[in-house]
């Protein structure tokens, strides 16, 4: 392994000088974090081989530090056995790191661990999502989850879509696992239960789901009907505002994120705090004039049958 002290310079390991997004370099931490689990390195060890400190590497891998050197990213990519394309990634998001803005632009191009939106789900502890088309991807049925995959024009074969459809089914345990489950709290716009995505009998199935979910109490599902209008005048489409842990004193490991899915365009994500709480702004807005949760759960009970009745 070459050696990475010497081509690494103090600046390189600076401290943040200026508003730089942290999310690249979170993501590149948990990326090396996750590539050194799975090829067994301790901490100690993985740093020795690079000739890093170990506060050094528990820093990069947190995603403290923002400016991570080129030659430090591929030394470790080199250690973990990474693809060159996942190297190209992470050296990459090492660059992004310095950046003042940055849309996320990986998703769906690499392996999971640069799905930044993935990433930083499995991470949160709680999800605040607001959507206005469909039922969010964590409270899906298989085949709900297959229609939507399927009817993009990005995923054409079947074992692509399939890979996906598990992919989505697998992050459901953040939800319904026993052990510390994320809190996700849904708003959904009425016009989701009524939108026929893969057939009548799959909206029956998956709407019955939802108000199955709704017995967790973990899991806050309220629906917003067609009295409400807009909120605040405008379309509010679709985002996801993740919370993170907080430590022992109370503050937060990682700043909160808000992700507005792209669709067809780049997806972006957005934290600095006034952007955060503008957001959190809306969707108590959006909130207020929705049905509660019983009247939520008889709605998605009622439409249901609606379905089933359409399907015979």
């Amino acid at each position: 392994m070459t050696s990475t002290e010497n081509t690494t310079s103090s600046d390189d390991f600076a401290e943040d000088g200026g508003p730089s997004s942290t999310l690249p370099r979170r993501q590149l931490g948990r990326f090396l974090r996750e590539s050194r689990d799975a090829n067994g390195f301790t901490i100690a060890r993985a740093a020795k081989q690079v000739d890093l400190s170990k506060a050094v590497l528990q820093r990069i891998e947190t995603g403290q530090i923002q400016k991570v050197s080129q030659p430090v990213v591929q030394a470790l990519c080199e250690l973990y056995d990474v693809s060159e394309e996942e190297t190209n990634a992470a050296v990459d998001l090492a660059t992004q790191a310095r950046a003042q803005s940055w849309h996320h632009i990986y998703g769906g191009m690499f392996s999971s661990a640069f799905n930044m939106f993935i990433g930083l789900e499995s991470a949160a502890q709680r999800l605040t999502t607001c959507d206005d088309q469909c039922i969010p991807g964590l409270l899906q049925t298989a085949e709900y989850a297959r229609a939507i995959i399927s009817a993009s024009p990005r995923f054409s074969s079947r074992e692509d879509i399939e890979r996906r459809v598990e992919l989505r089914m697998k992050r459901q345990a953040l939800v319904t696992r026993k052990t510390r489950p994320i809190e996700l709290d849904a708003v959904l716009h009425i016009s989701a239960l009524f939108r026929i995505i893969g057939g009548t009998r799959t909206m029956a199935v998956a709407l019955r789901q939802l108000a199955e979910l709704l017995k967790r109490p973990n899991i806050t599902i309220r629906i917003q009907p067609y009295s409400a209008g807009q909120t605040w005048g405008i379309p509010h489409g679709s985002f996801t505002i993740m919370d993170f842990e907080r430590n022992a004193k109370g503050e937060t490991v990682e700043p909160p994120v808000v992700f507005i899915d792209g669709g067809a365009a780049p997806d972006v994500y957005l934290e600095k705090p006034s952007e955060v709480r503008r957001y959190r702004e809306l969707v108590a807005a959006i909130r207020d004039t929705c049905l509660d949760e019983v009247q939520s759960r008889n709605l998605l009970r009622q439409v249901a049958k609606e379905h089933e009745r359409n399907e015979r």
